[in-house]
């Protein structure tokens, strides 16, 4: 076909394609609803994945009983053992909206506090929290409460302040040996 520009028919055919898409959406954002105070952040409930990971990992699976009002569950996941081991991780948000999570592994303890802690170095302080003493890590964008015991380490880590971690490490429980 003699006299038909190729470019030209592919730029007209995409303005005539924007021409039908943008009032189509601008229709769709106008008209249909969308709560714009809802909260963006979704709430899980992790209690199949806790009793899950608690019959399937070597060691006692560790999750917070009789935290206060306003902390929310964000995330959960358990990952089975393989050459580095099996993990546990379980995420909230606190009543501030900060980030603390409680991490468990059988993995080597050092690449594992690194990796969870988002690399936050060792101090020379500790913590009594119950009957435990915790090792506490600073970083620049996560601190830490560590706990290393036979056959497995527990993180509380995250973005909240060293009160929130110690509510954390404070609240979690294994279940009876029985």
């Amino acid at each position: 076909m003699a006299g038909r520009n190729g470019k030209t028919q592919t730029i007209r055919n995409m303005l005539l394609s924007m021409a039908v898409v943008v009032p189509v959406a601008g229709f769709s954002y106008l008209f249909i609803p969308h709560d714009e105070k809802k909260d963006p952040i979704q709430t899980v409930n992790y209690r199949v994945e806790l009793d899950t990971a608690r019959r399937a990992a070597p060691y006692a699976v560790a999750a917070p009983e009789g935290l206060g009002d306003g902390w929310r569950a964000t995330s959960v996941s358990y990952k089975p053992g393989d050459k580095e081991g099996s993990s546990w991780h379980l995420g909230f948000l606190d009543p501030q909206r900060q980030y603390v999570a409680v991490e468990q592994s059988d993995a080597p303890a050092g690449p594992f506090i690194d990796n969870v802690s988002q690399r936050a170095e060792k101090t020379h302080a500790t913590e009594k929290i119950g009957d435990s003493v915790w090792q506490r890590y600073e970083g620049p964008k996560y601190d830490a409460l560590v706990r290393r015991e036979s056959g497995v380490t527990t993180v509380v880590t995250g973005t909240a302040g060293a009160e929130r971690l110690k509510e954390m490490a404070a609240a979690l429980k294994v279940p009876a040996k029985g």
